[in-house]
C-alpha cells in the first residue's frame, strides 16, 4: 500500500502551493517525531511518505491508498477537513494523537478508523485490517505488562528532504507519559497518569548514531532519578549537546544536574506555570514550590544550563496585575527563553470537565484551543483582559533589546551551542 502520513499546520504557519515559502520559524520546529516512529511501526513492503504540512504543502490530489493523519486539539478543525478530502476521493483515512485519543466519538464522524493511545501495536494491526478488508472503527493500543517502552528506532531518512527547515530532525523519546496528576495537562490524561522507560542500551545505541547536536523530548527527563542517573552516566562518552524539558525538581539532586551538564544538557524547558502557591495547588502542581524558585533555578543556571520557562496565565488567583508581576519574576530570575500559556481547559483533561460543569467554557472553536487564546471565563479578570495581558506580556519579554541581553547573557552562562 501507498501511505501517508500528515501533520496539519494552522492557517497562519501553513504551507500551501499558493504560499510555498517557509515561514522563518525553525527555531520553534523539531523532527515529527510520532509519524517517524508510525512509519518504522510500518512494515517495508509499504511505501510511506510523510508531509508537515509547517514546512511542505499537502497534495490532495496524491496517489494513495492510506491516510495517516495526527493532531492536538488546535488542528483538530484542519485534521478533519483533511480526512473529509480524502475521504471524497475513497482514500481511507486512519487518526491518531492526543485529541483523537481524548475525543475518538467526535475524531471518528471525520476518519474510517481511529487509533486511540499509543501506535505501537495498534497501528499495525490497523494496517493488516485494511490489507484484508476487515479494519475497525476503533484501534486501542495494548496495555503494557511493565514499565518498559519498546519503540522502533524513527524513519529520518523519510525526513531528509525538509530537514533544513527544522532546528533538529534528531530527536530522541527516552521515557513516555508522566505519573503527576497535573489538572491542565493532556498528557497525564493521554497515558493515564502512567509512566514508561525505553532501556538504556537501546536509548543509547540509537544515540551513537546520531549527530552531535539533539533534542531529548521526554515530558520530564529526570521523572526517575536513577534511570536518568544511569542514563547520563552512558551518555558521557558521546559527548553530546542536548536540550529537554524537565521538572524543577532537578535542581534538588546536585549530583544529578551536575550529570546532566556533563552528559551534554544545555537547555532545559521547566514547567514553573505560576509563582502563586495556590494557584499550582488549584491545578495539582504544589510540588514546585514557588518559595523555592529563587534557589532552584539559581542552582540549574550555574551549572551551565540555560532555561526555558513555561508561564500559564489565567489561573483562578490571577488578577489584573499579574501580568507585570510575571515579568518582573522572569527578568528577576534570568529566564533565558518563554513559553506563554493562556489557561486553555483541553478536552479529556479534568480541568476541562470541571469547567464545563461551572458554565465557565465561552468558547468550543478547537482551533482557538492552541494556548494563546482565552476560551473560559476567568475567576477574577475579564476575558479581554486576560488576552490583552497575555499578548502584552508575549511582546514585552520579547522585545528586541530584553532579547540581546539575554542572548548576551545566555552567551556567558552556557556557551555557543
Amino acid at each position: 500500500m501507498r501511505i501517508l502520513l500528515v501533520l496539519p499546520a494552522g492557517e497562519n504557519v501553513r504551507v500551501t502551493s499558493e504560499r510555498p515559502e517557509v515561514p522563518a520559524r525553525a527555531m520553534l520546529r523539531f523532527s515529527v517525531l510520532p509519524l517517524t516512529i508510525v512509519a518504522a511501526l510500518t512494515p517495508r513492503r509499504h511505501e510511506v511518505r510523510i508531509v508537515d504540512e509547517n514546512v511542505e504543502p499537502l497534495d490532495f490530489a496524491s496517489d494513495v491508498d492510506v491516510v495517516g493523519i495526527t493532531f492536538m486539539t488546535a488542528l483538530a478543525p484542519r485534521a478533519y477537513e483533511i480526512a473529509d478530502r480524502f475521504r471524497a476521493r475513497g482514500k481511507f483515512v486512519a487518526g491518531g494523537g492526543f485529541h483523537p485519543t481524548l475525543c475518538p466519538a467526535e475524531a471518528a464522524e471525520h476518519m474510517d478508523a481511529v487509533v486511540v493511545g499509543d501506535a505501537e501495536g495498534a497501528w499495525e494491526r490497523l494496517l493488516q485490517d485494511i490489507e484484508a478488508g476487515q479494519a475497525r472503527k476503533v484501534y486501542m493500543s495494548q496495555p503494557c505488562p511493565s514499565s518498559e517502552l519498546r519503540t522502533p528506532i524513527p524513519r529520518r531518512d523519510l525526513l531528509t528532504s525538509s530537514a533544513k527547515h527544522y532546528v533538529t530532525i534528531n530527536a530522541v523519546q527516552t521515557g513516555r507519559g508522566c505519573q503527576h496528576a497535573c489538572r491542565y495537562c493532556s498528557v497525564t490524561a493521554f497515558h493515564k497518569q502512567s509512566y514508561r522507560q525505553r532501556p538504556i542500551a537501546d536509548v543509547i545505541a540509537e544515540l551513537r548514531e546520531l549527530p552531535r547536536d539533539l533534542i531529548l523530548v521526554d515530558d520530564n527527563i529526570v521523572r526517575s532519578p536513577p534511570y536518568a542517573r544511569e542514563l547520563f552516566l552512558e551518555m558521557l562518552p558521546l559527548r553530546k549537546r542536548w536540550v529537554g524539558q524537565c521538572s524543577i525538581e532537578i535542581a534538588d539532586d546536585p549530583e544529578l544536574l551536575r550529570l546532566a551538564h556533563a552528559a551534554g544538557c544545555r537547555g532545559l524547558f521547566i514547567g514553573i506555570e505560576t509563582v502563586n502557591q495556590d494557584n499550582l495547588a488549584s491545578v495539582g502542581k504544589q510540588f514546585n514550590d514557588s518559595g523555592r524558585y529563587h534557589e532552584r533555578l539559581n542552582r540549574v543556571r550555574r551549572q551551565g544550563i540555560g532555561v526555558v520557562a513555561g508561564m500559564i496565565v489565567g489561573l483562578d488567583k490571577d488578577e489584573p496585575g499579574i501580568f507585570e508581576s510575571c515579568l518582573r519574576f522572569l527578568q528577576r530570575q534570568r529566564i533565558d527563553a518563554l513559553q506563554l500559556n493562556i489557561l486553555t481547559p483541553l478536552p479529556g483533561t479534568p480541568l476541562f470537565d470541571e469547567m464545563r460543569r461551572q458554565g465557565r467554557i465561552t468558547d468550543y472553536r478547537w482551533d482557538h484551543y492552541d494556548f494563546r487564546h482565552a476560551v473560559f471565563q476567568p475567576s477574577r479578570m475579564t476575558a479581554v483582559q486576560l488576552q490583552e495581558g497575555a499578548d502584552w506580556l508575549y511582546s514585552q519579554f520579547y522585545r528586541a533589546d530584553r532579547i540581546l541581553v539575554r542572548f548576551v547573557r545566555t552567551l556567558c552562562t552556557c556557551g555557543w551551542l
